[in-house]
């Protein structure tokens, strides 16, 4: 019976529009607790002291919910169908990370999530818990002991039939299924991800200084970012993508599980002049929907500025003056910053 549910589970799964399914056992990430300490003890994880709190609820999905008897590990392809770093070259526009071009993942994997998880509850008399990156919940880990694929040198998630490409979601519940077999590492000797990294953000392979990673400086960090690091965000201005795009295992990768992932107007190669004129109100109309409006307009003005600074076109300057006196102080850092830098 446990096969059989487990087989009609992947199979409505895919129904739903997940790519790809797989089961964990609880008890299969014993290891995470020393690696996210070590991580934590370097300081890597730089402002994001969330992840300080409950580290072993990380490590064990049992200590998060006791009565969890498996753990259905999903992933949902967003392959982009264009190359991501080709508006890394067009310097007065913008560089939004593919995943924050269309609308925002949690709300689209979740309401799936749940559906599936509804149909496991009226077919295995069950209870059921359903996490998507809200909750401190391990899901690469738990995703490779569930067979989905293998942490790449990157730290992401890369599958032999999926790239790396890719949004996870987890159930958790207490009907007994089969786990799966863990991945294996297919890495070998490549290190495209890791020498293409801008601002130098791995200190190993499988190892990530977060404080020196575009995404996080991007999205998480708060205030300014440190002025060596500013040249290597380029036009980045939402999250950073060469990494990714680079990985070899992309040529197997499926193409976006979904249509609502697909790039919505405005966000591939927005005009930085246009963005840097920004105010609050416009700024929550134009991102509505989008995982981009939850970094709030300063934080992203400021990256915009940062962008505009490493233009090298001087043509921009009016478009900074307003800035120089923005309320928020990293908003102001920025534009100064870049002033000087446009008139070298």
């Amino acid at each position: 019976m446990t096969s059989d549910l487990k087989t009609r589970l992947v199979a409505q799964a895919l129904a739903e529009g997940f790519t790809a399914a797989r089961v964990a056992a609880p008890d299969a990430i014993s290891d995470v607790p020393d690696r996210l300490t070590q991580f934590l003890d370097a300081d890597h994880h730089g402002q994001m002291s969330w992840m300080e709190d409950r580290v072993s609820w990380r490590g064990d999905p049992r200590v998060l919910w006791p009565d969890v008897k498996s753990v259905l590990m999903l992933a949902e392809s967003y392959t982009p169908d264009a190359d991501p770093l080709a508006g890394l070259q067009q310097t007065d526009c913008g560089n939004i990370s593919v995943y924050a071009r269309g609308k925002d993942y949690h709300d689209v994997v979740k309401k799936r999530l749940k559906r599936l998880a509804r149909w496991l509850v009226a077919h295995a008399d069950c209870q059921v818990k359903v996490f998507v990156d809200t909750a401190p919940v391990a899901e690469k880990p738990l995703a490779q002991a569930a067979g989905l694929g293998w942490q790449g040198k990157h730290t992401n998630l890369v599958g032999r039939g999926l790239g790396n490409w890719t949004f996870l979601g987890a159930i958790f519940t207490t009907a007994i299924l089969d786990p799966d077999t863990p991945e294996d590492d297919h890495c070998g000797n490549c290190r495209k991800c890791l020498d293409i990294c801008p601002t130098d953000a791995f200190p190993a392979p499988y190892r990530l200084d977060a404080r020196r990673c575009i995404s996080y400086l991007t999205i998480e960090h708060k205030g300014p970012v440190a002025e060596d690091l500013r040249p290597g965000l380029g036009n980045r201005i939402y999250g950073c993508d060469d990494c990714l795009a680079v990985c070899p295992w992309n040529k197997f990768a499926k193409g976006a599980a979904d249509i609502r992932y697909a790039a919505r107007d405005g966000t591939v190669s927005p005009p930085l002049a246009e963005l840097a004129a920004l105010d609050d109100t416009a700024f929550r109309t134009r991102f509505s929907g989008s995982p981009i409006k939850r970094i709030g307009r300063d934080r992203f003005v400021r990256n915009v500025c940062y962008a505009i600074g490493n233009s090298q076109n001087p043509g921009f300057l009016p478009a900074l003056e307003p800035l120089l006196n923005d309320p928020d102080p990293s908003v102001a850092d920025a534009a100064i910053w870049a002033k000087a830098r446009l008139l070298g």
